[in-house]
């Protein structure tokens, strides 16, 4: 082996230097990052476009910065939609074919992301939009499609609740003819309709409408009552609308304008001067939580945006679309990094014999690993909760509802679906209000600088005057038409008129109105009423008043105000006189009731009076039970015998009874002698079922809704008669139903009311025989005017002034036959009960009394008897040591001697024997035995008396018998 010398052998250093230089090599090859590449289609010629790249080429910038060593980068590829569909698809399409790209961010409209997306679906490759925000592009048929935006549902219910809570009725829908504007209307339009909210017009603005065109439909707007206008439009034709509709005088007072969160989320980017005559617009928008991070962000974006855009206007600021675009471009370099860069070779898409640019196209081999990668990537990102679950963004909780005055906007509030609306938000949620109640938001400066919420409509100036529909009635004192012959003018007066130019002067606004006259020639008419009020159906006449009756197949097509009338359906009917020829008419000031209880009370009263006296010991109630005492005990109740009553309590009783009786027979005499001074008037019918028993010919007014009522309940056509005014009533009852005429009239209170006004005597009303809903006026379906008008009437009705109205057409001395007695009038029991009450409680509180007295004294007499029992075996034993009781009398009397206290003497009465001598025995029946009182004995009670005598008698073999 050849030696190489030392000279020419490298130095060792060198070959150092060269290990070290080929190992930074290979770690510099190593340490590169794969790049990913990704398509962003954007309208860079528009403000959304604008932001929106500097926000992701900011996200791509920041992402990589805070993790440097990710084998992954993301590489952007920008392309310009030019605001067109079919560039937007070109532009996808070639980076699509000549770059690979393995992602797509945007496209930005709703129209471009549903071609874009239908790629995406073919090739596998995810498309990322945070500015598409159509509902209809969350349909099954896109995949790959994932929305990073909110969806404009989302928005409808926070819009719907604003516009019930200020009571508003009645909304125009201004929006663009683009997917982006009708995508919200099949949500919005369901959730008005779910608080009764009606949509009266929609305004179709199409993307090639000049200012010209944009004039008209909003001179268009301004002819229409409605007055809250809801836009949903892209920036720029919205500058364009506002602009124009302060030129129109569509800015001012009264007037309410609500954007939706697509301008709302932007506003801060519009031009000064637009939002200067945007002065008072409401609009719901996405809330950003504040944070420190968002601060600092905000100036480094502003920063990158005035670099890339230096001829832009400085006003253009951060939204939360450019939020939107950020947190999306970093969750797509996140996921590219889960999901790296595959090694598997892309395989085409499809193969043809015709050569096209679409065959370049392949799937991606990742594609499916991508987008579960950004549907499962979850983070707080600089909008708030990022959330792509279900392929879009779901965590939008909170709207913010702002208020644009002079150059910017003001906070109202936020609302939210849970708790509604609140001025602040706190961490335990908002407050909870009711949906009929206001809105707890900061107060609004509505559209004119006014202060006071807008009442949502207005009668339009710049149309013709209100035209009210009348119609000339069978009864001219509700209504009559007359036309000037000079003006041709037509002219109306009655009480229904009277009631609307009343209810029209109580109007919180002006309202200019002109008469116009209905079926002149043709008043008569069957059915007339009911084409009077199609005509507002029709859109013929504006509001028809009148006597117009509410039913229900009118309400069909067209609203009632609340009735200004009475209601209901009654019978004319002539009236009977009958002679008081009854037998037993003195039984009818009473009614049965009345009767029974005051006979019940009657022998109560007799019956404890008697017992009151028994327990006295009045001789008139001793002895056999008598009818003398049935007698005395029955009549003691009316017959006031003073003499015969010897208790006090029995005096109270008969007292009481007494008055009550004063007062039952001054009733009584007062309610017959009205019966009989007064003739009985009667109706000759009383049912309408005994008409169509009887078959009997009715009546009805001509052209009214009753003929078809006395069909429903059973009448036969050929029993019904039409008549035209009130004579022909009149004269139709005169002759009866046998004579050509009729047996009843039927009709409706009010007109019965008035005919009776005129017509009192004879006749009377029966009824109502039908509920119904009175005279009301007829105005379109859903008419704001209906309730204005209602309130004006309850107004009236609940004063004086529906009294004068009704004096002035109705004569006030006038009035129906009301002299009809019946049974109804008779005294019943109830009427005096609180006398029959006074009476049985006296009396029973008399009888117990009496009775607890007698009780007492029974218990006393009780108690005597056992000391003197006790005193008679005493001298029992003196009688067996030979002392005679006549002896011991004698004694007692020569030692005591005679007693003076008559009190303590007993009479005594002795009966003989038939086998005992009456003068065998001493005469003791006229003796008196007394006693006196001793220290141990103070006295000798009867019933001691009494055991002596007949201790005697047993003696004397007498029989005793002694009555006290």
């Amino acid at each position: 082996m050849e030696k190489v010398p030392l000279m020419e052998r490298p130095p060792r250093a060198i070959l150092f230097l060269l290990l070290i230089v080929d190992f930074g090599l290979a770690q510099n090859t190593t340490s590169k990052a794969d790049e990913f590449h990704v398509g962003v289609i954007l309208d860079l010629g528009s403000l959304v476009g604008k932001v929106a790249r500097t926000s992701v080429a900011l996200a791509v910038e920041d992402f990589y910065a805070a993790h440097p060593n990710y084998s992954t980068k993301l590489v952007l590829h920008i392309r310009d939609s030019l605001a067109s569909d079919v560039q937007a698809a070109s532009a996808a399409i070639e980076l699509l074919e000549n770059f690979k790209v393995q992602a797509i961010i945007g496209p930005q409209k709703s129209s471009e992301a549903v071609f874009i997306s239908k790629l995406g679906n073919i090739t596998q490759v995810p498309t990322v939009s945070f500015t598409a925000t159509s509902s209809s592009l969350t349909s099954d048929n896109m995949p790959y499609f994932v929305r990073a935006t909110m969806n404009d549902s989302a928005q409808v219910n926070s819009i719907a609740s604003l516009i019930q809570a200020y009571g508003w009725r009645e909304v125009v829908l201004v929006y663009d003819d683009t997917d982006y504007g009708r995508g919200i209307l099949p949500y919005l339009t369901d959730a008005l309709q779910e608080i009764d909210i009606r949509i009266t017009y929609r305004s179709v603005i199409p993307l090639s409408e000049t200012s010209e065109n944009i004039m008209q439909e909003l001179n268009k707007l301004m002819k229409m009552q409605t007055r809250v206008s809801i836009v949903h439009m892209s920036s720029t034709t919205t500058s364009l609308l506002f602009t124009k509709a302060k030129e129109v005088g569509m800015m001012t007072k009264g007037f309410v304008w609500i954007i939706t969160d697509g301008v709302a989320n932007i506003l801060d980017s519009l031009n000064p001067s637009v939002i200067e005559v945007m002065n008072g617009v409401l609009g719901v928008r996405y809330h950003v939580p504040k944070s420190q991070e968002l601060d600092k962000f905000s100036i480094r974006w502003s920063r990158m945006y005035h670099r890339d855009n230096p001829d832009e206007s400085p006003f253009n600021k951060l939204s939360i679309v450019g939020l939107w675009g950020y947190d999306a471009a970093w969750a797509l370099a996140e996921a590219a990094e889960k999901v790296g860069i595959s090694s598997t070779r892309n395989k085409r898409t499809w193969s043809g014999k015709n050569s096209t640019c679409l065959e370049s196209m392949v799937i991606s081999p990742n594609g499916h690993e991508l987008l579960t990668a950004i549907v499962q990537n979850k983070f707080r990102g600089l909008s708030g909760d990022f959330d792509l679950t279900d392929r879009q963004q779901l965590k939008v909780s909170v709207f913010q509802i702002i208020n644009v005055v002079g150059r910017g906007w003001r906070e109202l509030g936020f609302w939210t679906v849970e708790s509604g609306f609140s001025r602040q938000l706190n961490q335990t949620g908002l407050k909870i209000i009711g949906s009929t109640s206001m809105p707890d938001l900061n107060p609004v400066i509505w559209p004119g600088e006014s202060t006071r919420i807008p009442r949502g409509w207005e009668i339009p100036t710049v149309d013709k005057k209100l035209r009210v529909g009348v119609l000339t009635s069978g009864y001219p004192q509700y209504i009559k038409t007359l036309r000037d012959p000079v003006t041709n003018v037509t002219r109306a007066s009655g009480l229904s008129v009277d009631i609307f130019e009343e209810a029209v002067k109580r109007l919180p606004f002006a309202l200019t109105y002109e008469y116009v006259a209905f079926g002149t020639d043709d008043t008569a008419s069957s059915g007339s009423y009911n084409d009077f009020v199609y005509q507002v159906y029709l859109q013929k006449i504006d509001i028809a008043i009148g006597d117009i009756t509410v039913r229900y197949n009118r309400t069909l097509y067209v609203d009632f105000t609340i009735p200004y009338t009475e209601s209901g359906v009654g019978m004319i009917v002539p009236v009977k006189q009958d002679m008081i020829k009854n037998m037993w008419i003195f039984l009818k000031p009473l009614s049965t009731g009345m009767w029974f209880g005051s006979i019940i009370l009657f022998m109560y009263t007799g019956l404890v009076v008697w017992l009151l006296e028994y327990l006295n010991g009045n001789e008139h109630f001793h002895g056999p039970f008598s009818l003398k005492q049935l007698g005395i005990t029955m009549f003691f109740s009316i017959l006031e015998e003073k003499e015969k009553l010897e208790r006090f309590l029995s005096r109270i009783v008969l007292l009481v009874w007494m008055f009550v009786l004063l007062v039952l027979t001054s009733s009584y005499t007062a309610s017959f002698a009205s019966m009989l001074t007064v003739q009985k008037l009667s109706p000759t019918v009383t049912d309408y079922h005994e008409l169509q028993k009887r078959g009997e010919y009715v009546g009805f007014h001509r052209g009214s809704y009753i003929e078809g009522l006395l069909v429903e309940i059973g009448f036969e056509r050929s029993k019904i008669r039409p008549y035209d005014t009130p004579n022909d009533f009149y004269g139709a009852l005169s002759k009866g139903s046998k004579n050509g005429g009729i047996a009843a009239l039927v009709h409706e209170v009010p007109y019965i009311k008035l005919f009776l006004a005129n017509y009192s005597k004879g006749y009377t009303m029966v009824g109502p025989i039908y509920k119904g809903a009175g005279f009301a006026f007829a105005l379109p379906k859903q008419s704001p005017l209906r309730a204005e008008i209602t309130k004006a009437i309850l107004n009236i009705t609940g004063g004086d002034r529906i009294t004068e109205i009704e004096k002035k057409w109705i004569d006030p001395d006038s009035h129906q036959n009301e002299d009809t007695i019946d049974d109804s009038g008779a005294i019943t029991f109830g009427s005096f009960g609180g006398l029959f009450l006074l009476t049985g409680i006296m009396t029973t509180c008399a009888l117990f009394v009496a009775m607890l007295m007698n009780r007492c004294k029974k218990n006393q007499q009780i108690a005597g008897s056992k000391e003197d029992d006790q005193n008679g075996c005493a001298h029992g034993q003196q009688e067996e040591n030979g002392d005679s009781a006549g002896e011991q009398v004698d004694q007692n009397s020569d030692n005591n001697g005679n007693c003076s206290d008559v009190e303590n003497q007993t009479t005594l009465t002795v009966s003989l024997s038939s086998n005992t001598n009456s003068d065998q025995l001493p005469d003791i029946r006229n003796n008196n035995i007394g006693c006196r009182c001793t220290e141990n004995n103070r006295a000798t009670s009867p019933t001691h008396i009494s055991s002596q005598i007949i201790h005697m008698g047993e003696k004397s073999n007498m029989s005793l018998s002694g009555s006290s």
